[in-house]
């Protein structure tokens, strides 16, 4: 495939084919809830498209060309062109095929609120506030990790409510940016000492249960003990003691 310079940095090729159509590719690792997301737009949307899995400790030419800013997955490539960062990629998905029901509200108001709790649940609930838990031996580094996590889950369920989803009973942006991290939760419990998600922030496991049903969401999330094997293989190379997670 042939690339120009990033969109990242404000360059593209011209390209191949109508805006909506030609062939979509996602730089993925299967474990991370950010390419989770692009995953489930795309399939939200109908968007049939190709997986490259990445290699993260060798990662391939295609990528660090793709994304030379941050050289992370996911890339979204559409018609050539390589389009960075989970959310902003949820977006262009979402502006780009419009056929289907968009993720974000009609009204601005609420386009604007829904922005915010999806920028919230990035900046809170995210991989490095996680690693926080299993990234840390038991002690004071450890439980103020599992005391962030909490305190902003709890923030989020507030908001969350009674409703089905965050945007009411339609399935939308914010629960796009935050359902990937449910499949990491039982990974965080067993690390953390084994405390329950669920019976600290029952709605918000309620409504992760909730998404899962949906095919966009299940063909998305890797299984709950897959992901925290993959956890123990990162305490092992960042050389935090393996007995402090639980047994199974």
């Amino acid at each position: 495939m042939v690339l120009a310079t990033s969109l990242c940095q404000g360059a593209c090729v011209e390209p191949t084919m109508g805006k909506e159509n030609g062939k979509v590719v996602v730089l993925d690792f299967w474990a991370s809830p950010y390419a989770m997301r692009t995953k489930i737009a795309l399939r939200e949307k109908g968007v049939e498209f190709e997986v490259q899995e990445e290699d993260l400790w060798n990662k391939s030419e295609l990528l660090l060309k793709s994304n030379p800013v941050h050289e992370k997955v996911p890339v979204l490539i559409h018609n050539n062109i390589p389009i960075c960062e989970s959310l902003v990629q949820v977006q262009y998905i979402d502006e780009t095929w419009t056929e289907a029901a968009s993720f974000l509200p009609a009204d601005p108001q609420s386009r604007a609120t829904a922005r915010f709790w999806a920028d919230y649940a990035d900046k809170t609930i995210s991989f490095a506030g996680g690693r926080k838990i299993w990234g840390n031996k038991k002690g004071e580094e450890q439980d103020k990790g599992i005391e962030e996590f909490f305190e902003s889950l709890k923030v989020l369920e507030n908001e969350l409510g009674d409703k089905t989803y965050f945007g009411g009973e339609t399935f939308g942006y914010v629960d796009i940016a935050l359902v990937p991290f449910y499949s990491w939760f039982h990974a965080l419990e067993e690390c953390g000492g084994g405390f329950s998600v669920e019976a600290a922030c029952p709605k918000i496991v309620a409504w992760g249960k909730r998404c899962v049903e949906r095919k966009s969401v299940a063909d998305s999330l890797p299984e709950s003990e897959k992901v925290y094997q993959q956890v123990l293989k990162l305490r092992q190379i960042f050389n935090v003691e393996q007995n402090e997670c639980r047994e199974h």
